[in-house]
């Protein structure tokens, strides 16, 4: 979930394997055989793709585009090793697949860049592109995790995840909890194999292991923490970021009309990823799917048709994700709403002509969510969500859900409240369902749209995102916005706005420990 609207810009053996401490047994392959452990790695010695030295890193941050990620990473001071790797994992339905990574090693005569480093195990959000790889210098997340962490001295693990790049299967299982934390693992696993041979500068693991991500990749990071953790794995510490943790109350307030940016996107992933692993979201497509859109749509995401062309063939709209017509007169009021007045525009762009969803199917799925209220949405009770939903999209939702843990190390939770593409409520539910449940283990939260207090670590991470975002705002009046810019700051919001504040806030977070 890292891009909004079509505006965002983004970017062996089995001692072996059982010294790294990840991986698993065998999965049955697609032929009902037995495939190798989980996490295997699947090239010996891992392939280098490029050596980036600390001063080419520093004439890549100093242009104009990156410089803000320049002040936020500090001068790099270590060389870079930059690997592809591919292993074993599962895909959503616990089938044999694979997928790959990027392994950034650093390397350099600067203080901290060899010997006993620390390893930053980083999930990506959301991309339509299936042929997406970490390995990738151009892209905005990679460029991040090399100016703050690799080139600090971190050792970054970064999958591409199942579906993507060089993996064999034929889907992609999103917000998944438990096959995407198994597919993070299983890098982490492959990429302690691959470090032996990918440095012969001598940067080994110390042990210290962060998990972050951001989107998409914050609920997989948090997803993969509480796995973890679960099977007694050591976690030092972990940052997710606006991630949509809560993820039964969040579709549920975008069915209630709080349609987020890019829904078309997500729910199209969403829904046909857990066709794929559970095979009883629909019996046919255009059950759920308006019938201009069913046909294909089981197998159109990720896709290596760009986005844009997507919406221009007709194959999915690229707003509209309801019928501006009520489900019920009932829900006249939320077909759109109008209120909270500072997203009802983003709402109000999620419902028109050629939409996505059948009518139908959204009024049996706000029926349901009547009738089997989640408890953080539209109202707070229990806090956590619904027990017994009788919708099967909603009962997998409610298995995917994230308010059932606790954990017992450091966390950070940051975004902003005003994301109009990832609901703050996700943030706000989990650090109530937390201090609800152990409060002497409450996370830090860091809501960058928060006034500082005195002595706050991160002032001024706060007071450069106020800052930032007043440009966006001061740039787009300048181009004839007549709405104060709002718009404007709404597209960039989540990708470009909060995105590389949290990395820093991160950053700054793992530095402490």
């Amino acid at each position: 979930m890292c891009q909004i609207y079509r505006s965002a810009p983004y970017i062996l053996a089995a001692l072996l394997l059982a010294a790294c401490g990840g991986g698993g047994g065998g999965v049955a392959d697609a032929g009902g055989g037995s495939a190798p452990p989980r996490g295997t790695l699947l090239q010996s010695p891992p392939e280098l793709l490029s050596t980036v030295t600390a001063p080419n890193l520093l004439l890549e941050l100093n242009l104009a585009a990156n410089l803000q990620l320049l002040a936020l990473s500090g001068v790099p001071h270590c060389d870079i090793l930059l690997y592809h790797i591919e292993y074993t994992t599962v895909g959503g339905a616990n089938e044999a697949t694979t997928a790959s990574a990027a392994l950034i090693v650093p390397t350099g005569l600067g203080a901290g860049c060899t010997g006993a480093r620390p390893i930053v195990l980083y999930a990506h959000g959301t991309t339509t592109d299936r042929a997406f790889n970490m390995t990738n210098m151009q892209n905005a997340e990679t460029l991040s995790l090399a100016a703050l962490f690799a080139s600090q001295g971190y050792i970054v693990v970064a999958p591409n995840y199942a579906g993507y790049d060089t993996s064999t299967l034929p889907y992609h299982p999103y917000l998944i909890a438990d096959q995407e934390s198994k597919d993070m693992i299983d890098a982490l696993t492959a990429a302690r194999t691959a470090l032996p041979f990918a440095s012969a500068t001598l940067t080994k693991d110390s042990g210290q292991l962060f998990i972050t991500g951001y989107s998409q990749g914050g609920y997989v990071a948090m997803a993969t923490h509480r796995a973890m953790q679960a099977a007694g794995m050591k976690v030092t510490a972990s940052a997710p970021m606006s991630g949509p943790y809560a993820l039964a109350a969040f579709v549920d307030a975008v069915f209630y009309g709080e349609v987020n940016g890019a829904a078309t996107v997500s729910s199209t992933l969403l829904l046909t990823a857990y066709q794929n692993a559970y095979g009883t979201i629909y019996a046919n497509a255009a059950d759920v799917f308006e019938p201009q859109y069913a046909a294909g749509i089981d197998s159109l995401l990720p896709s290596t048709t760009p986005r844009s062309a997507l919406y221009a063939q007709g194959k999915l709209p690229e707003n509209a994700l309801f019928s501006l017509t009520p489900p019920d007169p009932a829900y006249t009021d939320i077909t759109p709403p109008l209120t909270p007045t500072n997203l009802a525009e983003v709402f109000a762009l999620g419902f028109g002509a050629g939409n996505l969803l059948q009518n139908s199917y959204r009024l049996s799925y706000l029926n349901d969510a009547q009738a089997n209220p989640d408890g953080g949405f539209p109202t707070i009770t229990t806090g956590i969500a619904a027990a017994s939903p009788g919708l099967p999209w909603r009962r997998a939702l409610q298995l995917n859900d994230l308010r059932n843990w606790v954990p017992t190390v450091p966390v950070l939770l940051c975004g902003g409240d005003v994301d109009p593409l990832v609901f703050w409520l996700n943030t706000q539910l989990m650090r109530g369902y937390w201090a609800a449940h152990a409060p002497a283990s409450a996370p830090i939260v860091l809501d960058l749209e928060s006034t500082p207090s005195a002595g706050d670590p991160y002032a001024n991470l706060q007071k450069d995102f106020a800052l930032a975002k007043a440009l966006v705002a001061a740039a787009a009046v300048a181009q004839g916005a007549t709405d104060g810019g709002a718009l404007a700051v709404a597209e960039a919001y989540h990708a470009t706005l909060v995105a590389p504040f949290c990395f820093a806030a991160a950053k700054s977070f793992f530095a402490t420990l």
